[in-house]
């Protein structure tokens, strides 16, 4: 499939970019890369081969959740900018 310049510059409209002159024949060139490597794809053989979702069996892994105790309070909150009740401070985000 040739893209011509309008098409490339109707894209560049549609995805609100300016383009500079020199620009476009680079855009052109790596559009119609694309164009032609998604041609080389879609024409690939694929009679005979069964569907395919993943190329291994991984799944979710849920751990249990645990709640764990931290002794040191006041080395976790060395570094906060404000504490308050042994409890980090933060702006008020809400109205």
């Amino acid at each position: 499939m040739k893209v011509s310049k309008e098409e490339i510059l109707h894209i560049a409209k549609l995805a609100n970019l300016n383009l500079k002159e020199e620009e476009i024949d680079t855009y052109l060139l790596h559009l119609q890369d694309i164009l032609n490597f998604a041609n080389i794809v879609n024409n690939a053989p694929v009679e005979g081969l069964s569907e395919t979702i993943g190329a291994n069996k991984n799944y979710n892994v849920f751990r249990k959740d645990e709640i764990i105790n931290f002794e040191d309070n006041e080395a976790l909150l060395a570094n906060a900018p404000e504490k308050e009740r042994n409890m980090f401070k933060i702006p008020k985000v809400i109205q």
